[in-house]
């Protein structure tokens, strides 16, 4: 029951906001703040209770749904999932926390909409049946439409529409793709199931693969967003309010990653190692492209959402690298992403609190009038950025020695958007932070406060710990890795741009 009380704790959260009174925001907040800090400390049970040594699902729950039609209520954690359990429950609460001052109107509503999507994203990443994982997938679309259109920025309504137009164009062909598995298991062995486990085991005939494949993978890469499939992504991040913002970036691009890793590769292993070389290319293009439109952004906020757009490049490099090295990289930076570019969403927006304006022209000098604004915000930069010591470094070392075993030639052009990011970042940072106070009215900007301190420092925690002592975050993922890897082998066997690289000792 541990995973259905993580899972639904927020939504029981919820139900109990709606019998409070929406004028008393105090403790509407509270409430809100404790469910989140609480389903965060019941998700560490799982991390406590993990066997490190297994390869396959553990906390398994599996009950009948609709049996007459094959669907249950199928759910369990791996190596995979366990690290994104962790870092949506971890990001929740910040979020809230940095939404206080943030939010001021339907905070009622608005802390409804946040604990639906918690509920949300965690079911995505612990469905194990097709049908219940496509309605987690496409719930958690509502309550996010709602955070950017009702709280977002001018053009709100037209970056929601976008948003959710893309993402159920993808789902509408990842729906058909599901119900053609589903007729195929039914045909194959007379047993009509959207069940995970079965499925999994079903052989599929090379040509089908392919065209399955390409259905899930649409939908998976608008979610990245991959390259060309990214438009909608700089628009909800600029309009979504901060909140919306840290928890678009942190989580809901790691659904299409977590897709490709836990369906598109062991459902589909040929077609897998036969796309892998066009994944690559779209993969470099998106790093390259990604780093080339962050130079340019006059808004700070656009230039850390086209970031995302190069860094998830990176995460799709190791993930179809296909070996420990690479497949343990893009997991681990999954997670580094999260933390680095929600640590820059939420300083953005501190910073857009006080002054009203996220454009780089307007601010200069703030080092020697906020010091200790100044000093997280190039911490954190420097994680964005891959400094070794901190938690970026790891997981785009990982990657590249993994695309350099696959490919050589594509982890050299990968090298280049590690340039590139420390120029786009490096760049911003010193005409906000260095230079001379060019506007008056910087002077006035108070420092960060002890909430802002306070929501900051768990994330700067954990770049840290990461950066230092990654090993108890890779050793979750590498039994794990290990199974998937020798699955492709044996039902894909090998083939293609990527080579198969067994684990070294």
């Amino acid at each position: 029951m541990l995973l259905s009380a993580i899972t639904f704790l927020p939504t029981v959260g919820a139900l109990a906001l709606l019998a409070l009174d929406r004028g008393d925001e105090g403790r509407l907040r509270r409430v809100s703040l404790g469910v989140t800090a609480t389903t965060f400390l019941v998700s560490c049970l799982l991390w406590i209770g993990f066997d490190r040594s297994q390869a396959g699902m553990q906390f398994v729950e599996q009950r009948a749904w609709v049996p007459a039609v094959g669907i249950a209520y199928h759910v369990g954690v791996d190596g995979i999932s366990l690290l994104l359990i962790l870092l949506t429950t971890f990001l929740t609460p910040l979020c809230l926390l940095a939404a206080e001052t943030q939010i001021t109107t339907r905070v009622k509503e608005f802390l409804i909409a946040m604990l639906l999507l918690e509920t949300g994203m965690l079911g995505v990443f612990v469905a194990l049946d097709l049908f219940l994982f496509f309605v987690f997938w496409e719930a958690m679309l509502i309550p996010m439409y709602l955070v950017i259109g009702v709280w977002g920025g001018p053009r709100r309504v037209y970056a929601a529409v976008k948003f959710i137009l893309y993402t159920m164009a993808g789902s509408a062909l990842m729906l058909v793709a599901i119900l053609v598995l589903y007729y195929l298991n039914g045909r194959a062995t007379g047993v009509y199931t959207f069940d995970y486990d079965v499925l999994v085991r079903l052989p599929i005939a090379p040509a089908t693969q392919g065209w399955l494949f390409l259905a899930f993978a649409l939908a998976f890469a608008i979610k990245v967003p991959m390259f060309p499939f990214h438009t909608w992504l700089p628009d909800a991040h600029v309009e979504a309010p901060t909140a919306g913002s840290v928890i678009l970036a942190g989580v809901l691009l790691k659904m299409g990653t977590y897709g490709f890793l836990r369906f598109c590769l062991p459902l589909f292993p040929a077609a897998a190692v036969r796309f892998a070389p066009v994944i690559f290319l779209l993969a470099l293009i998106g790093i390259l492209y990604g780093a080339w439109v962050s130079t340019v952004q006059p808004d700070m906020k656009k230039l850390v959402a086209y970031s995302s757009v190069s860094h998830l490049g990176f995460v799709m490099l190791g993930l179809f690298a296909l070996n420990p090295q690479g497949l343990v990289g893009g997991i681990i930076q999954m997670v580094n992403h999260g933390l680095s570019t929600g640590g820059l969403f939420l300083l953005v927006g501190m910073l857009y609190e006080r002054r009203h304006s996220r454009l780089i022209a307007d601010f200069g000098g703030l080092w020697a009038l906020l010091p200790v604004f100044s000093a997280i915000f190039l911490f954190v930069v420097f994680s964005s950025v891959g400094l070794p010591g901190l938690n970026g470094f790891v997981g785009e070392f990982l990657i590249l020695l993994g695309a350099f075993q696959a490919s050589r030639i594509a982890a050299v052009c990968a090298t280049a958007g590690i340039i590139f990011a420390a120029v786009y970042l490096l760049w911003m940072y010193q005409r906000v932070a260095f230079g001379e106070v060019r506007h008056g009215e910087l002077r006035a900007l108070p420092d960060l406060g002890a909430r802002e301190l306070l929501t900051l420092g768990p994330i700067l925690i954990l770049i840290v710990w990461i950066g230092v002592y990654p090993k108890p975050f890779t050793a979750v993922t590498e039994p794990t890795v290990a199974a998937l890897i020798q699955t492709v082998r044996t039902k894909a066997g090998g083939g293609g741009l990527i080579a198969l690289v067994a684990p070294r000792p």
